[in-house]
């Protein structure tokens, strides 16, 4: 009985709101009882979300109506940068609009008129070169501004089997410090290749096992490498908090960042500049892509599951900055096209976003490798049946890629047969990897403590420039 005098309220509030709703006032109705109506109406269940409604109407709201709940859904919630996602059967969640997030088809439909754009090298060229300054602007780093005379902060250095690791903190700006850890060959001779190694959105940061593994293994390998923390992530939280990384000034920062520790490690005596690399997974992989495209001194690139055409990086730090705005429009893969024609492996796999890339972005970045006759330099390591991660598959390949464009030792990365051999790396515990002590008690005094500070301090040193007016 009960559920019966529901269900007629319910019909008599439809009724009753939608026959009182004309176009005088633009059939306007509240958004939540626009939801209520599609629950009803579709059999369906929206998670509510109070904060997300509250104060919203929606115009000609049930002339958005279609026979499918979905269009309909769409149709509602679009003016408002709202969407949903299904959690079940007949189940809804409400959330933002992704607006870096798009369908498979539209990363495709988007690469294919990229592609239409440029048919040569010198075509391709000229597009790479209006992205290029555009991206500079869209940072915020044109120009890029004044490096601190400061000396780098060096502790703990540690001897393992066949390498070496010592914690290094380099000062980017004044008072802003990005921490890390420079892996070396034990017993180098001769000019040594270089890596940097962005890291990604993975538990644990820089410090997890298979971070270490993999730059350890490269360093046993025959080149030094420089494992250095995400914004507001690991010691970085010493300076600002943990939702600070969301912010739109965390994609340039890490960019300076990655710059940065480019410089550092070229300065060092036995730095071979012939041979320098960039590697990192996930958001790491974002990075590798980006820098690759702003900094020739980069000579071979492996970004790992990140590369894509419709997906830009769910992170501000991401997609935080207009980068992908540039040149009418611009997607991951136009981005990793700009290395060409060095050396490139991309990784990717079946579980996440990069599982069209062998189809759809990679004979993109064949044909245009081939403006060069280089197509051979290109390459996608693939695995179908993995999802996102740098695991033992995925670091294997890059070795081995690494290996022959690095001229590095791969027996030190393999055993006999040719697996995968890990296992001389000394895993080490958080405390041992950080450069200011356990509790952060050598932080140098000038540092600064929120991200006011550092938003104050480059809206100084690096005012924000319009996307378009010309690179200085």
């Amino acid at each position: 009985m009960l559920r019966t005098l529901r269900i007629l309220l319910a019909f008599l509030l439809l009724t009753t709101t939608a026959w009182a709703q004309n176009s005088d006032d633009q059939y306007r109705e509240p958004l939540q009882t626009v939801l209520d109506q599609i629950q009803q109406r579709y059999g369906v269940k929206i998670r509510p979300d109070a904060a997300m409604v509250k104060d919203k109407w929606v115009t000609y709201a049930e002339w958005r109506f279609r026979p499918d709940v979905d269009e309909t859904l769409k149709n509602v919630l679009a003016p408002f940068d709202l969407q949903v996602t299904k959690t079940g059967d007949k189940a809804y969640k409400l959330k933002t609009f992704q607006y870096h997030l798009k369908t498979p088809e539209e990363g495709a439909a988007q690469l294919a008129y990229l592609a239409s754009q440029y048919h040569d090298a010198a075509t391709w060229e000229k597009r790479k070169a209006e992205l290029r300054s555009c991206m500079w602007q869209a940072l915020r780093l044109s120009p890029m501004p004044a490096k601190p005379a400061s000396k780098p902060i060096i502790t703990n250095k540690r001897q393992y089997d066949g390498y070496t690791v010592e914690n290094v903190a380099l000062e980017t700006l004044p008072g802003l410090y990005m921490t890390g850890s420079v892996y070396k060959p034990l017993k180098a001779k001769g000019k040594v290749p270089v890596i940097i190694s962005p890291d990604g959105h993975f538990g644990d940061g820089r410090y997890r096992a298979d971070a270490q593994k993999r730059c350890a293994t490269l360093a046993r390998m025959g080149a030094m490498v420089y494992s250095y923390d995400l914004f507001a992530w690991g010691e970085s939280l010493l300076q600002f908090k943990g939702e600070d990384h969301r912010r739109s000034l965390a994609m340039t920062v890490q960019a300076l960042n990655g710059e940065r520790a480019l410089d550092y490690l070229l300065s060092l005596k036995n730095a071979d500049k012939t041979r320098v690399a960039i590697t990192g997974g996930s958001g790491g992989g974002s990075q590798t892509m980006l820098l690759t495209a702003l900094d020739d001194r980069i000579k071979v690139s492996v970004p790992v599951v990140m590369l894509s055409t419709y997906h830009s990086g769910g992170c501000p730090c991401e997609s935080g900055q207009p980068v992908h705005l540039c040149g009418g429009g611009t997607n991951n893969a136009e981005l990793a096209a700009m290395a060409a024609p060095r050396p490139q492996l991309a990784i990717t796999d079946g579980g996440d976003w990069t599982a069209q890339t062998p189809e759809v972005a990679y004979p993109y970045l064949q044909n245009l490798y081939g403006y060069y006759g280089k197509t051979d330099l290109v390459q996608n390591a693939h695995f179908p049946k993995e999802g996102h991660d740098y695991g033992p598959s995925k670091r294997q390949a890059m070795y081995k890629f690494l290996a022959q464009h690095l001229a590095l030792n791969l027996s030190a990365a393999e055993d006999a047969t040719g697996k995968l051999d890990e296992s001389k790396v000394t895993i080490e515990k958080e405390e041992a990897q950080k450069v200011f002590g356990a509790k952060g008690e050598l932080l140098p005094a000038n540092a600064m403590h929120s991200f006011e500070e550092l938003q104050a301090l480059f809206n100084k040193t690096a005012p924000a420039t319009p996307i378009g007016e010309a690179k200085n």
